[in-house]
């Protein structure tokens, strides 16, 4: 696959198996044991997959998702010992595209890996429209960049993801379940919660009052949709 992957884990026996095993899918793998090293080797390097550990020395994983935010949209998979819901909803609120709930089974990561790099695959697969352009935004479907009257603005691939269901089917409205099947693959373990956390993350990023939304509605009791 010729991919980068940066795994982030205090525990060097799971970052040995990980690293051993997405090596055996031709993977290149780099490894850090607390957050301030994985801020480093992420601001220094181009990573096309962090998994990220929540628990961590110096930066705890939440803080290096932010921080990450930032400066890259690279898909993050947060990796957590916790099962409490909260802990989910929150890493993905600070901007991950998916978690993993520990103990895991090292197959369960790789087919994690490999799903969302075979959407991000698909967005980037040439198609009949380029370009979006609607009020102030513009939205590029092949560099998958988003701009509001003129300042890009940056999104995570999920939130990219939902912008560009919704606006190539403007005016159709969408149930949460549809978006976490068509966004997140029926495999994801996740439930609407995660919907409304990424769709408020991104109205905060491309509406002027994410309140009184010009893009993105809510069609009250059913679901979201594009304003054509």
């Amino acid at each position: 696959m010729n991919k980068r992957v940066l795994v982030v884990d205090d525990e060097k026996l799971i970052v040995k198996g990980i690293r051993f095993s997405l090596e055996q899918d031709d993977m290149k793998v780099d490894c850090a044991y607390d957050g301030e090293e994985a801020l480093k080797l992420a601001r220094e390097n181009t990573y096309d997959m962090i998994l990220l550990d929540i628990m961590l020395p110096k930066f705890d994983g939440f803080e290096v998702c932010r921080q990450i935010r930032e400066f890259s949209d690279v898909p993050i998979i947060m990796l957590t010992a916790k099962g409490d819901d909260m802990d989910k909803i929150l890493g993905l609120d600070y901007g991950a595209d998916d978690y993993i709930t520990k103990p895991f089974n090292i197959l369960e990561v790789k087919a994690r890996i490999k799903a969302i790099f075979r959407r991000i695959g698909r967005k980037d697969a040439s198609e009949d429209e380029k370009m979006l352009v609607h009020r102030d935004m513009k939205i590029d479907y092949e560099s998958r960049r988003v701009f509001i009257a003129d300042r890009e603005v940056n999104l995570t691939a999920k939130e990219f993801d939902l912008l560009e269901l919704l606006a190539k089917n403007p005016n159709k409205v969408y149930s949460r379940e549809n978006l976490l099947n068509m966004v997140w693959g029926y495999e994801y373990p996740g439930d609407a919660r995660t919907v409304d956390v990424h769709i408020r993350r991104l109205r905060e990023k491309i509406e002027t009052h994410p309140s009184d939304p010009k893009y993105v509605y809510t069609k009250w009791g059913v679901g979201y949709y594009f304003k054509a």
